[in-house]
């Protein structure tokens, strides 16, 4: 049997592959210098553009692109009403801007457990959390696949609650043939470097009402507008503009809105990439009993964002966090996507106990992020593949 290299053995590879990398061309480079060239560093046109081109791409009437993800977030509850003593049912499995998006609002997160299979929100214990409380539900399509829309969406209609999809992970996915962005009222879309497509940093938050779009526009930019049907007050001049509501700076610029632009046009590109990577991945170790794949529902067509493996720790001689540096020594840099939120101790100090979803807090103590990214050649994902086969052999029971 091969020696590990974390025990002295040769690492699969010589050098470091890390799980995420973004991916950066001449085109997108010439976007962002087109941009320094022009009028407009920020509040320009481009920003228009990238707005129309998300519209374009999901079906969805309305976007509105701000600073990142999680300002996309933010301005979503704060245009679904959410405030002070309301409830919102999120997943613990998740990045911490998911439920701290509703603390942004007065507002108190509740915690919903997840589909042992999907990962992803169960809608049937988001409906048992449900209280008098609830205005609003954020689902994340966590991995990029679609959260079970049909249910969460009769579910919403039937409470009265907003449903905000949590797409960070899912630009390019859809639902039952329609683009993610378009089926909720409303998405939230993040363009971190990690992300399927980047812009450094940025966000978007897409809808299909015109009463959400109009609020959302507010929130961006200091509650400001330009609109004079909306004005309190008489014009003094073409300069005028009012305060009319409570709002933050959230705005993105156009150097970044060009280079998301120029990586949407690669995005069919990018998707078929990342498919044909989990593809491959889901060959080699579906049928290696001491590991689960991430199972997907049949009305989701998945851009995945992360390739999440599972371990059976009761099968091997070796838990998470051993696999895990086992992994670093083959020169097979991984991560892990999430730490339950509410075990993070801002959460613990707040009253959040540990145990609150189950299924949830098992997944965490299991799973490792292989990686996954555009850029990756078939020898990275071999290698991959051989280091995870290489440290389960030697560690089965």
């Amino acid at each position: 049997m091969e020696k590990l290299a974390i025990h002295g053995g040769i690492p699969v590879r010589e050098t470091k592959l890390y799980y995420g990398h973004q991916y950066i061309d001449d085109a997108d480079i010439q976007a962002v210098v087109d941009v320094l060239k022009s009028d407009y560093l920020t509040c320009g046109p481009k920003i228009t553009e990238l707005e129309k081109r998300l519209c374009e791409l999901t079906g969805a009437k309305y976007a509105v692109a701000v600073s990142n993800g999680t300002a996309a977030l933010h301005i979503a509850c704060m245009a679904a009403g959410v405030d002070k003593g309301d409830e919102v049912i999120t997943t613990p499995i998740t990045f911490a801007a998911s439920a701290n998006c509703a603390l942004y609002c007065g507002a108190k997160p509740v915690f919903a457990d997840i589909n042992e299979k999907t990962y992803n929100i169960d809608p049937k214990d988001v409906e048992a959390k449900v209280t008098e409380k609830t205005k609003a539900v954020v689902a994340v399509d966590f991995t990029g696949q679609a959260v079970e829309l049909d249910a969460l969406t009769a579910l919403c209609k039937e409470k009265n609650l907003v449903l905000i999809e949590d797409g960070a992970h899912s630009i390019g996915t859809k639902y039952k043939g329609k683009g993610i962005g378009s089926i909720a009222d409303m998405t939230t879309f993040s363009f971190h470097p990690v992300k399927t497509v980047t812009g450094g940093e940025g966000g978007a938050v897409l809808t299909n009402s015109e009463e959400y779009y109009q609020k959302l526009l507010l929130y961006r930019s200091h509650g400001i507008t330009k609109n004079e049907t909306e004005y309190q007050h008489v014009s003094d001049g073409p300069w005028y503009h009012e305060q009319i509501d409570y709002g933050f700076n959230y705005r993105i610029t156009d150097i970044q809105a060009a280079l998301i632009i120029s990586q949407l046009d690669k995005l069919e590109r990018f998707t078929k990439r990342r498919k044909e990577i989990v593809d491959r991945y889901n060959e080699a170790f579906s049928e290696i009993p001491e590991l689960t794949v991430q199972e997907e529902i049949p009305e989701s067509d998945t851009t995945r964002h992360l390739y999440i493996l599972r371990i059976k720790p009761d099968l091997l001689t070796i838990d998470r966090r051993a696999f895990f540096e086992a992994m670093g020594a083959e020169n097979i840099c991984c991560n892990v996507h999430y730490i339950p939120v509410y075990r993070h101790p801002y959460y613990e100090n707040a009253g959040y106990p540990k145990g609150l979803c189950p299924k949830a807090e098992k997944l965490y103590d299991e799973m490792v992020t292989l990686p996954l990214y555009y850029a990756m050649s078939d020898t990275d994902v071999e290698d991959v593949i051989t280091a995870v086969k290489k440290i389960v052999a030697a560690c089965r029971k």
